[in-house]
């Protein structure tokens, strides 16, 4: 086994072999503007067209990212005969009505849809679109860009490789305060299905759908908005013993109000042959803030940790993998990396966890995928 200095972890993503795909935008937001048409354009990927509900975002952001062509509604971009991939960021609630009209209007043209996370907010929503888009040739993704932070993949491939050996305990500690948008207010759910997603994502990237899951919940002070799931608590069961857990600290005490506050979010894996730490700069956005990770193993080396360096961020470059795993799904005919049909199970875990905190019990996904 090589020293920890000469290890090469995989974490960046597999790029299609053809970068000119037509891809039409339905959506000129922040998540639009300043994440997926930065990271296309540092990739060489090929945005076309875009709309907007607000036809003067629209201008603003095909102006800042030389997108040729703006549509005054949505349906002249699902129309458009050039656009081959749909790139969609609209909000949670609207995005099951979108593609279903994409996929009726681009039936026989339209290669893939990338989805915003979540793909719907009920299970039965998303199996819907995924049968829609499978009916039609429709190749559908799924942006949980968390899974391609780059400390969240390279952790992955310790994983992967058993490094660890069996995996005893992993947890993520989030202490952020994140920027509710307007359409959250809305929503059934606030920080299940909007912040605690990337996480229950991420541990099922990492270990699989859990068995059993146990949470808690209560609001926000900061957040004046009603909502019922604020703060989130949870644990998740595997069979084989392993446990996961996480603790969605929205609130991080009145660090806005005042107070030194102490920002961030951190996990850490342990298991029978090594441990597995990392840090997420997401909190530092704007400023680039790589993610870390170090781990230690008996497997590798007797006592040295390794720390894999990298220059990536999760905002804005993550965003390269979640088109380009769907770029390349199209090309090969195949699954993508993140499918609506793995997406289906993050929903119905996302539904388990807002289940037992909300009704004080022990749920299961199972329960909701069925």
């Amino acid at each position: 086994m090589p020293p920890p200095s000469e290890i090469a972890l995989n974490y960046l993503p597999t790029l299609p072999q053809r970068k000119d795909w037509r891809i039409g935008c339905a959506g000129a937001g922040f998540i639009m503007r300043d994440c997926h048409l930065v990271a296309y354009r540092n990739a060489g990927f090929n945005p076309i067209a875009i709309v907007s509900r607000n036809p003067a975002t629209a201008q603003e952001a095909a102006k800042r990212h030389a997108i040729p062509t703006v549509h005054d509604t949505i349906d002249g971009l699902l129309e458009n005969p050039a656009v081959e991939i749909l790139d969609v960021a609209v909000p949670p609630a609207s995005q099951p009505a979108l593609i279903r009209k994409a996929v009726e209007a681009g039936r026989g043209r339209l290669r893939g849809i990338l989805a915003q996370k979540p793909l719907a907010l009920t299970v039965s929503d998303a199996r819907d679109l995924v049968n829609r888009c499978a009916d039609a040739g429709i190749v559908l993704a799924v942006n949980q860009n968390m899974r391609f932070d780059q400390s969240i993949r390279a952790a992955k491939d310790v994983l992967n490789r058993g490094w660890l050996g069996e995996v005893v305990l992993a947890t993520i500690d989030m202490r952020a305060v994140p920027h509710w948008m307007p359409w959250a207010e809305g929503l059934p759910s606030l920080s299940t299905f909007v912040m605690s997603i990337h996480h229950l994502d991420t541990f099922r990237y990492w270990f699989g759908t859990p068995d059993r899951v146990l949470a808690s919940t209560r609001p926000d002070p900061r957040t004046k908005f009603t909502h019922c799931d604020g703060i989130n608590l949870y644990i998740l069961e595997y069979n084989s013993g392993m446990r996961a857990s996480s603790w969605d600290d929205v609130w991080a005490g009145p660090c806005k109000e005042g107070i030194a506050g102490d920002i961030g979010i951190k996990y850490r894996i342990e298991g029978t042959d090594g441990l597995m730490q990392g840090t997420i700069g997401w909190p530092k956005y704007p400023a680039r803030q790589p993610s870390t990770l170090e781990f230690s193993s008996t497997k590798v080396s007797d006592g040295e940790t390794f720390h894999p360096p990298w220059n990536e961020v999760w905002f804005p470059d993550a965003f390269v993998g979640t088109m380009a795993q769907l770029l390349v799904a199209v090309e090969n005919g195949t699954e993508p990396e993140i499918g609506g049909r793995d997406n289906i199970e993050t929903i119905a875990l996302c539904a388990a966890v807002f289940a037992a905190a909300t009704e004080h019990r022990v749920a299961t996904v199972r329960e909701f995928l069925a």
